[in-house]
């Protein structure tokens, strides 16, 4: 009885046992129903760590195809840093439409996982083979080849609602199609939520469960690479260097030991110890009360959405309630005071994600960052465990941009359908050519009257109609103005430049070339042409043309129009004649501007800041205030120029507007670049900095100099703190500034420079101040210069022992990387060399 009775209890004590096992391992080691791993072209399975490749030939019922090309290399050695090199010595070739069909068992989400490595096999080059892939529903790729020499692994995750997954691989005209491996398995319910936060506007977002999703990256923040073999789901993470900004900013912390999975939570399925256990911080153990930014840049491809996965886990917080900070999705604020205790029932150690989804934009990057909150000012930090960026299908059900595919059920086995289709599809496409051609010709014969006279959407303003107003076609600030409204086509503007000649170039900047012309009524021009061929500038041409209709201002260069046929990104300017206020400061040899000249520069300049910080319902911020954005008419007038980088203040209620870092290397706000908070004083930090440029004539960072005179902010501060600013003017102003004028222009420009914005003037006040200087100027140089020469400064040349010819420029500079700077003063100021969007 007693024996009945002990194995009674033993029998349930297994039963239990037995019964929650497989949930256990479903949480922590999830067991794919469906788990297909195919290497193409091989006739043996193949090994790779923990993982077992099956020969596709034991899968050749799968595979529909019309010729069976089995290729192989005799590479002894592939290099491969994926971890992948004995799938890519074999692959199969396609010369027309074929496909896998894989049946599964459990609908839901696979991954799908496509490897690519080009070889040649006998007379096939697969590095010049160009393909399309797509699944029942989806476009996984188009118009694909492989460049990378180390391979490619495209991984998917693809919601399946069939008995089974198709994948389907269709050359493109005259070129083949290949494969190396192939992986479907299936994917964990939980591991992607069908909810996310929609970034812009803020708000709830769902739907992901019916979303194809690539990923882009899946990176490991502070800990080295995590490769597939670890991971529980065969994923593979990198390491977050190659993608921070500034790395000296960021410092690595590492206690894999401290992750504590708990019930409810993420569990290792979303991402392994390996991951939450390692993380990037803030590096300010030197000065622990510093506050800045974190930021990583991430290259991806424009007008998709994507969704942005973050990881968090407190694993250096000694206590809880230690741990408040920032996250900033391209610029935005996608989590405000984050306290990650309160997120994990006051667990610390515990992991935690959040699922962020981005809006559709002609960037091709996104910006991730984190910083410190106000909720924590004595010890800022903040951390980032691990981050994931996965591209969501568009409209058309494709990952691909340049989608060039039909999707279809029946992939052209009906040959008569077909014949019926290209018949149509012809007769249609001449009835277009047709009406196209009779359009050209009109838009011809008005191109030879100088421009388009219709009114034309702005295509390029993710299908925005943007007349370009109207309200503006009565502007009586002259001929420039009033051609505002046109849209120029492509041949209007060929003939302006002569077609596009390069002895009418006039200038060069980071978005490309700037050629004179000349329009037919004999307005002269000035047309900045973007590179064609690539996304690069397309915001900024966008945001040019949006922010020039709606200003008016005799300090602010006018856009007489745009042409953007042809994939074209043209912006047509008033022409200046004079040029750039740079040019006429230091290296291209033009005569000396005399200081009432320069302070009148300065003071269009600063009407022209002010009526954008002021003159609209909302401020205006420039964010890339130089002196080669400063043009200079006939007259010597100043206006300011390039808007491709502004962008609009903050709400009324609001101190500033959180968006990533740009502007230009030694002119940037010290203080915008630390917290990635823009306001109008941004662009005071930047006009102080001309200020001193205009004064000594100088490059702003000239690293040819002693190292305490490279960073020209630095100095003059220097100078201007111990009252001897005159000991660095510009040598040919010598006994031509009256004290006085010095003085005040000395003083002006010193509190542009303050540290905080809040202690800095307004552009109101800047100008105000500027006038009273050449009010002080004038009040004495009235007759010939020589009759009070006694009360002008006298300069002390030995300050300025540096030759202008030899000095290296701010161009040349931008481009050097930082190791090319030993022995630089890195002040905060000095540190700048953080964007390349500065033009």
């Amino acid at each position: 009885m007693m024996w009945n009775h002990t194995q009674g209890w033993l029998f349930m004590f297994i039963y239990v046992l037995l019964s929650t096992f497989p949930l256990v391992c479903f949480s922590a080691n999830f067991v794919p129903i469906d788990n297909y791993l195919i290497d193409c072209g091989s006739y043996t399975n193949t090994s790779i760590g923990n993982l077992n490749f099956t020969s596709d030939q034991f899968y050749k019922s799968f595979l529909s195809t019309q010729e069976d090309i089995l290729a192989n290399t005799t590479l002894s050695s592939i290099n491969s840093t994926a971890g992948y090199s004995p799938l890519y010595q074999t692959a199969r070739i396609f010369n027309s439409p074929s496909k896998y069909s894989f049946p599964v068992s459990r609908k839901g989400r696979v991954w799908i996982r496509l490897h690519f490595f080009p070889f040649s096999y006998r007379n096939y080059n697969l590095t010049a083979a160009n393909f399309d892939v797509r699944t029942q529903n989806n476009v996984l790729v188009s118009n694909f080849s492989v460049l990378e020499k180390n391979g490619v692994m495209k991984e998917y995750l693809v919601n399946v609602t069939l008995d089974e997954v198709v994948v389907t691989f269709t050359p493109s005209m005259n070129s083949t199609a290949f494969v190396n491996a192939i992986e479907v398995v299936s994917v964990p319910d939980d591991l992607i939520p069908d909810d996310a936060i929609a970034l812009s506007p803020r708000r709830s977002y769902s739907g992901l469960l019916t979303q194809a999703l690539e990923t882009v990256f899946r990176v490991n923040m502070g800990g080295p690479s995590v490769s597939f073999d670890v991971d529980p789901l065969r994923r593979t993470w990198v390491p977050d260097v190659s993608f921070l900004i500034l790395p000296n900013l960021a410092r690595n912390f590492s206690s894999i030991g401290a992750v504590k999975y708990v019930k409810g939570g993420p569990t290792e399925n979303i991402a392994p110890a390996s991951v939450y256990g390692t993380l990037t911080e803030m590096n300010s153990e030197s000065d622990p009360r510093s506050i800045f930014n974190v930021t990583w840049k991430f290259d991806v491809e424009p007008e998709f959405q994507y969704l942005v996965r973050l990881h968090f886990c407190d694993i250096v917080s000694k206590g809880l309630n230690e741990l408040y900070f920032n996250v900033y999705i391209n610029s935005l604020l996608a989590a405000k005071d984050l306290d990650l205790a309160a997120k994990t029932n006051n667990v610390l150690g515990t992991p935690y994600f959040m699922d962020f989804v981005t809006t559709p934009s002609v960037d091709d990057k996104i910006f991730v960052s984190i910083g410190p909150s106000d909720a924590n000012s004595d010890y800022p930090n903040a951390i980032l465990n691990g981050l994931e960026i996965m591209k969501m299908n568009n409209s058309k059900s494709s990952l691909s941009a340049s989608t060039a595919v039909l999707l279809t059920s029946n992939h052209g086995s009906n040959s008569k359908k077909v014949g019926v289709i290209v018949g149509v599809s012809l007769g249609i496409v001449c009835a277009v050519v047709g009406v196209f051609f009779v359009l050209f010709m009109r838009r011809r014969r008005l191109a030879q009257q100088g421009h388009s006279k219709t009114w034309v959407p702005l295509s390029i303003n993710d299908g925005t109609s943007h007349t370009m107003g109207s309200k503006y076609s009565n502007a009586t600030t002259g001929s420039a103005a009033s051609n505002f409204e046109y849209r120029f086509p492509f041949a209007a503007v060929q003939e302006a430049t002569n077609n596009f000649d390069e002895s009418w170039v006039i200038g060069v900047g980071g978005f490309g070339k700037v050629y004179k012309g000349e329009l037919n009524d004999g307005t002269k021009v000035a047309c900045k042409r973007g590179n064609p061929r690539s996304h690069q500038g397309l915001a900024e041409f966008r945001t040019e043309i949006e922010m020039l209709s709606q200003f008016r201002h005799r300090h602010l260069v006018s856009l007489i129009g745009y042409c953007d046929e042809r994939n074209e990104m043209i912006l047509i300017y008033e022409y200046m004649e004079n040029g750039t206020v740079k040019s006429h400061l230091y290296g291209s040899g033009l005569p000396s501007l005399s200081w009432k000249e320069r302070l009148e520069i300065c003071i269009g300049a600063a009407r022209g800041l002010h009526y954008l910080h002021t003159g609209y319902a909302k401020a205006v911020i420039h964010r890339d205030v130089k002196s080669a954005n400063i043009l200079l008419d006939e007259n010597l007038m100043a206006k300011v120029a390039d808007f491709g980088l502004s962008k609009i203040g903050p709400e009324i209620d609001q101190t500033h507007v959180s968006t990533a870092v740009k502007g230009s290397f030694g002119y940037l706000d010290p203080e915008y670049f630390r917290r990635q908070q823009l306001t109008e004083k941004s662009d005071v930090y930047s006009f102080g900095v001309v200020l001193f440029e205009v004064l000594c004539a100088r490059p702003v960072i000239d690293p040819s100099l002693p190292r305490e005179m490279v960073n020209l902010a630095e100095w003059s501060m220097k100078w201007q703190k111990k009252g001897e600013l005159a000991r660095i003017v510009d040598p040919t102003l010598e006994g031509k500034i009256r004290p006085d004028s010095l003085r005040k222009f000395g003083e002006t420009a010193e509190k542009c420079l303050a540290d905080f914005g809040v202690d800095r003037p307004s552009m109101g006040d800047v100008l105000w101040n500027l006038e009273y200087a050449l009010q002080l100027q004038e009040a004495v140089v009235k007759g010939d210069p020589e009759e009070n020469s006694t009360n002008m400064i006298e300069l002390s040349p030995q300050i300025n022992n540096y030759n202008h010819e030899e000095s290296v420029s701010v161009a040349q500079f931008e481009a050097a990387s930082l190791d090319d700077l030993s022995g630089v003063s890195m002040s905060k100021v000095f540190s700048q060399l953080v964007k390349s969007e500065g033009r």
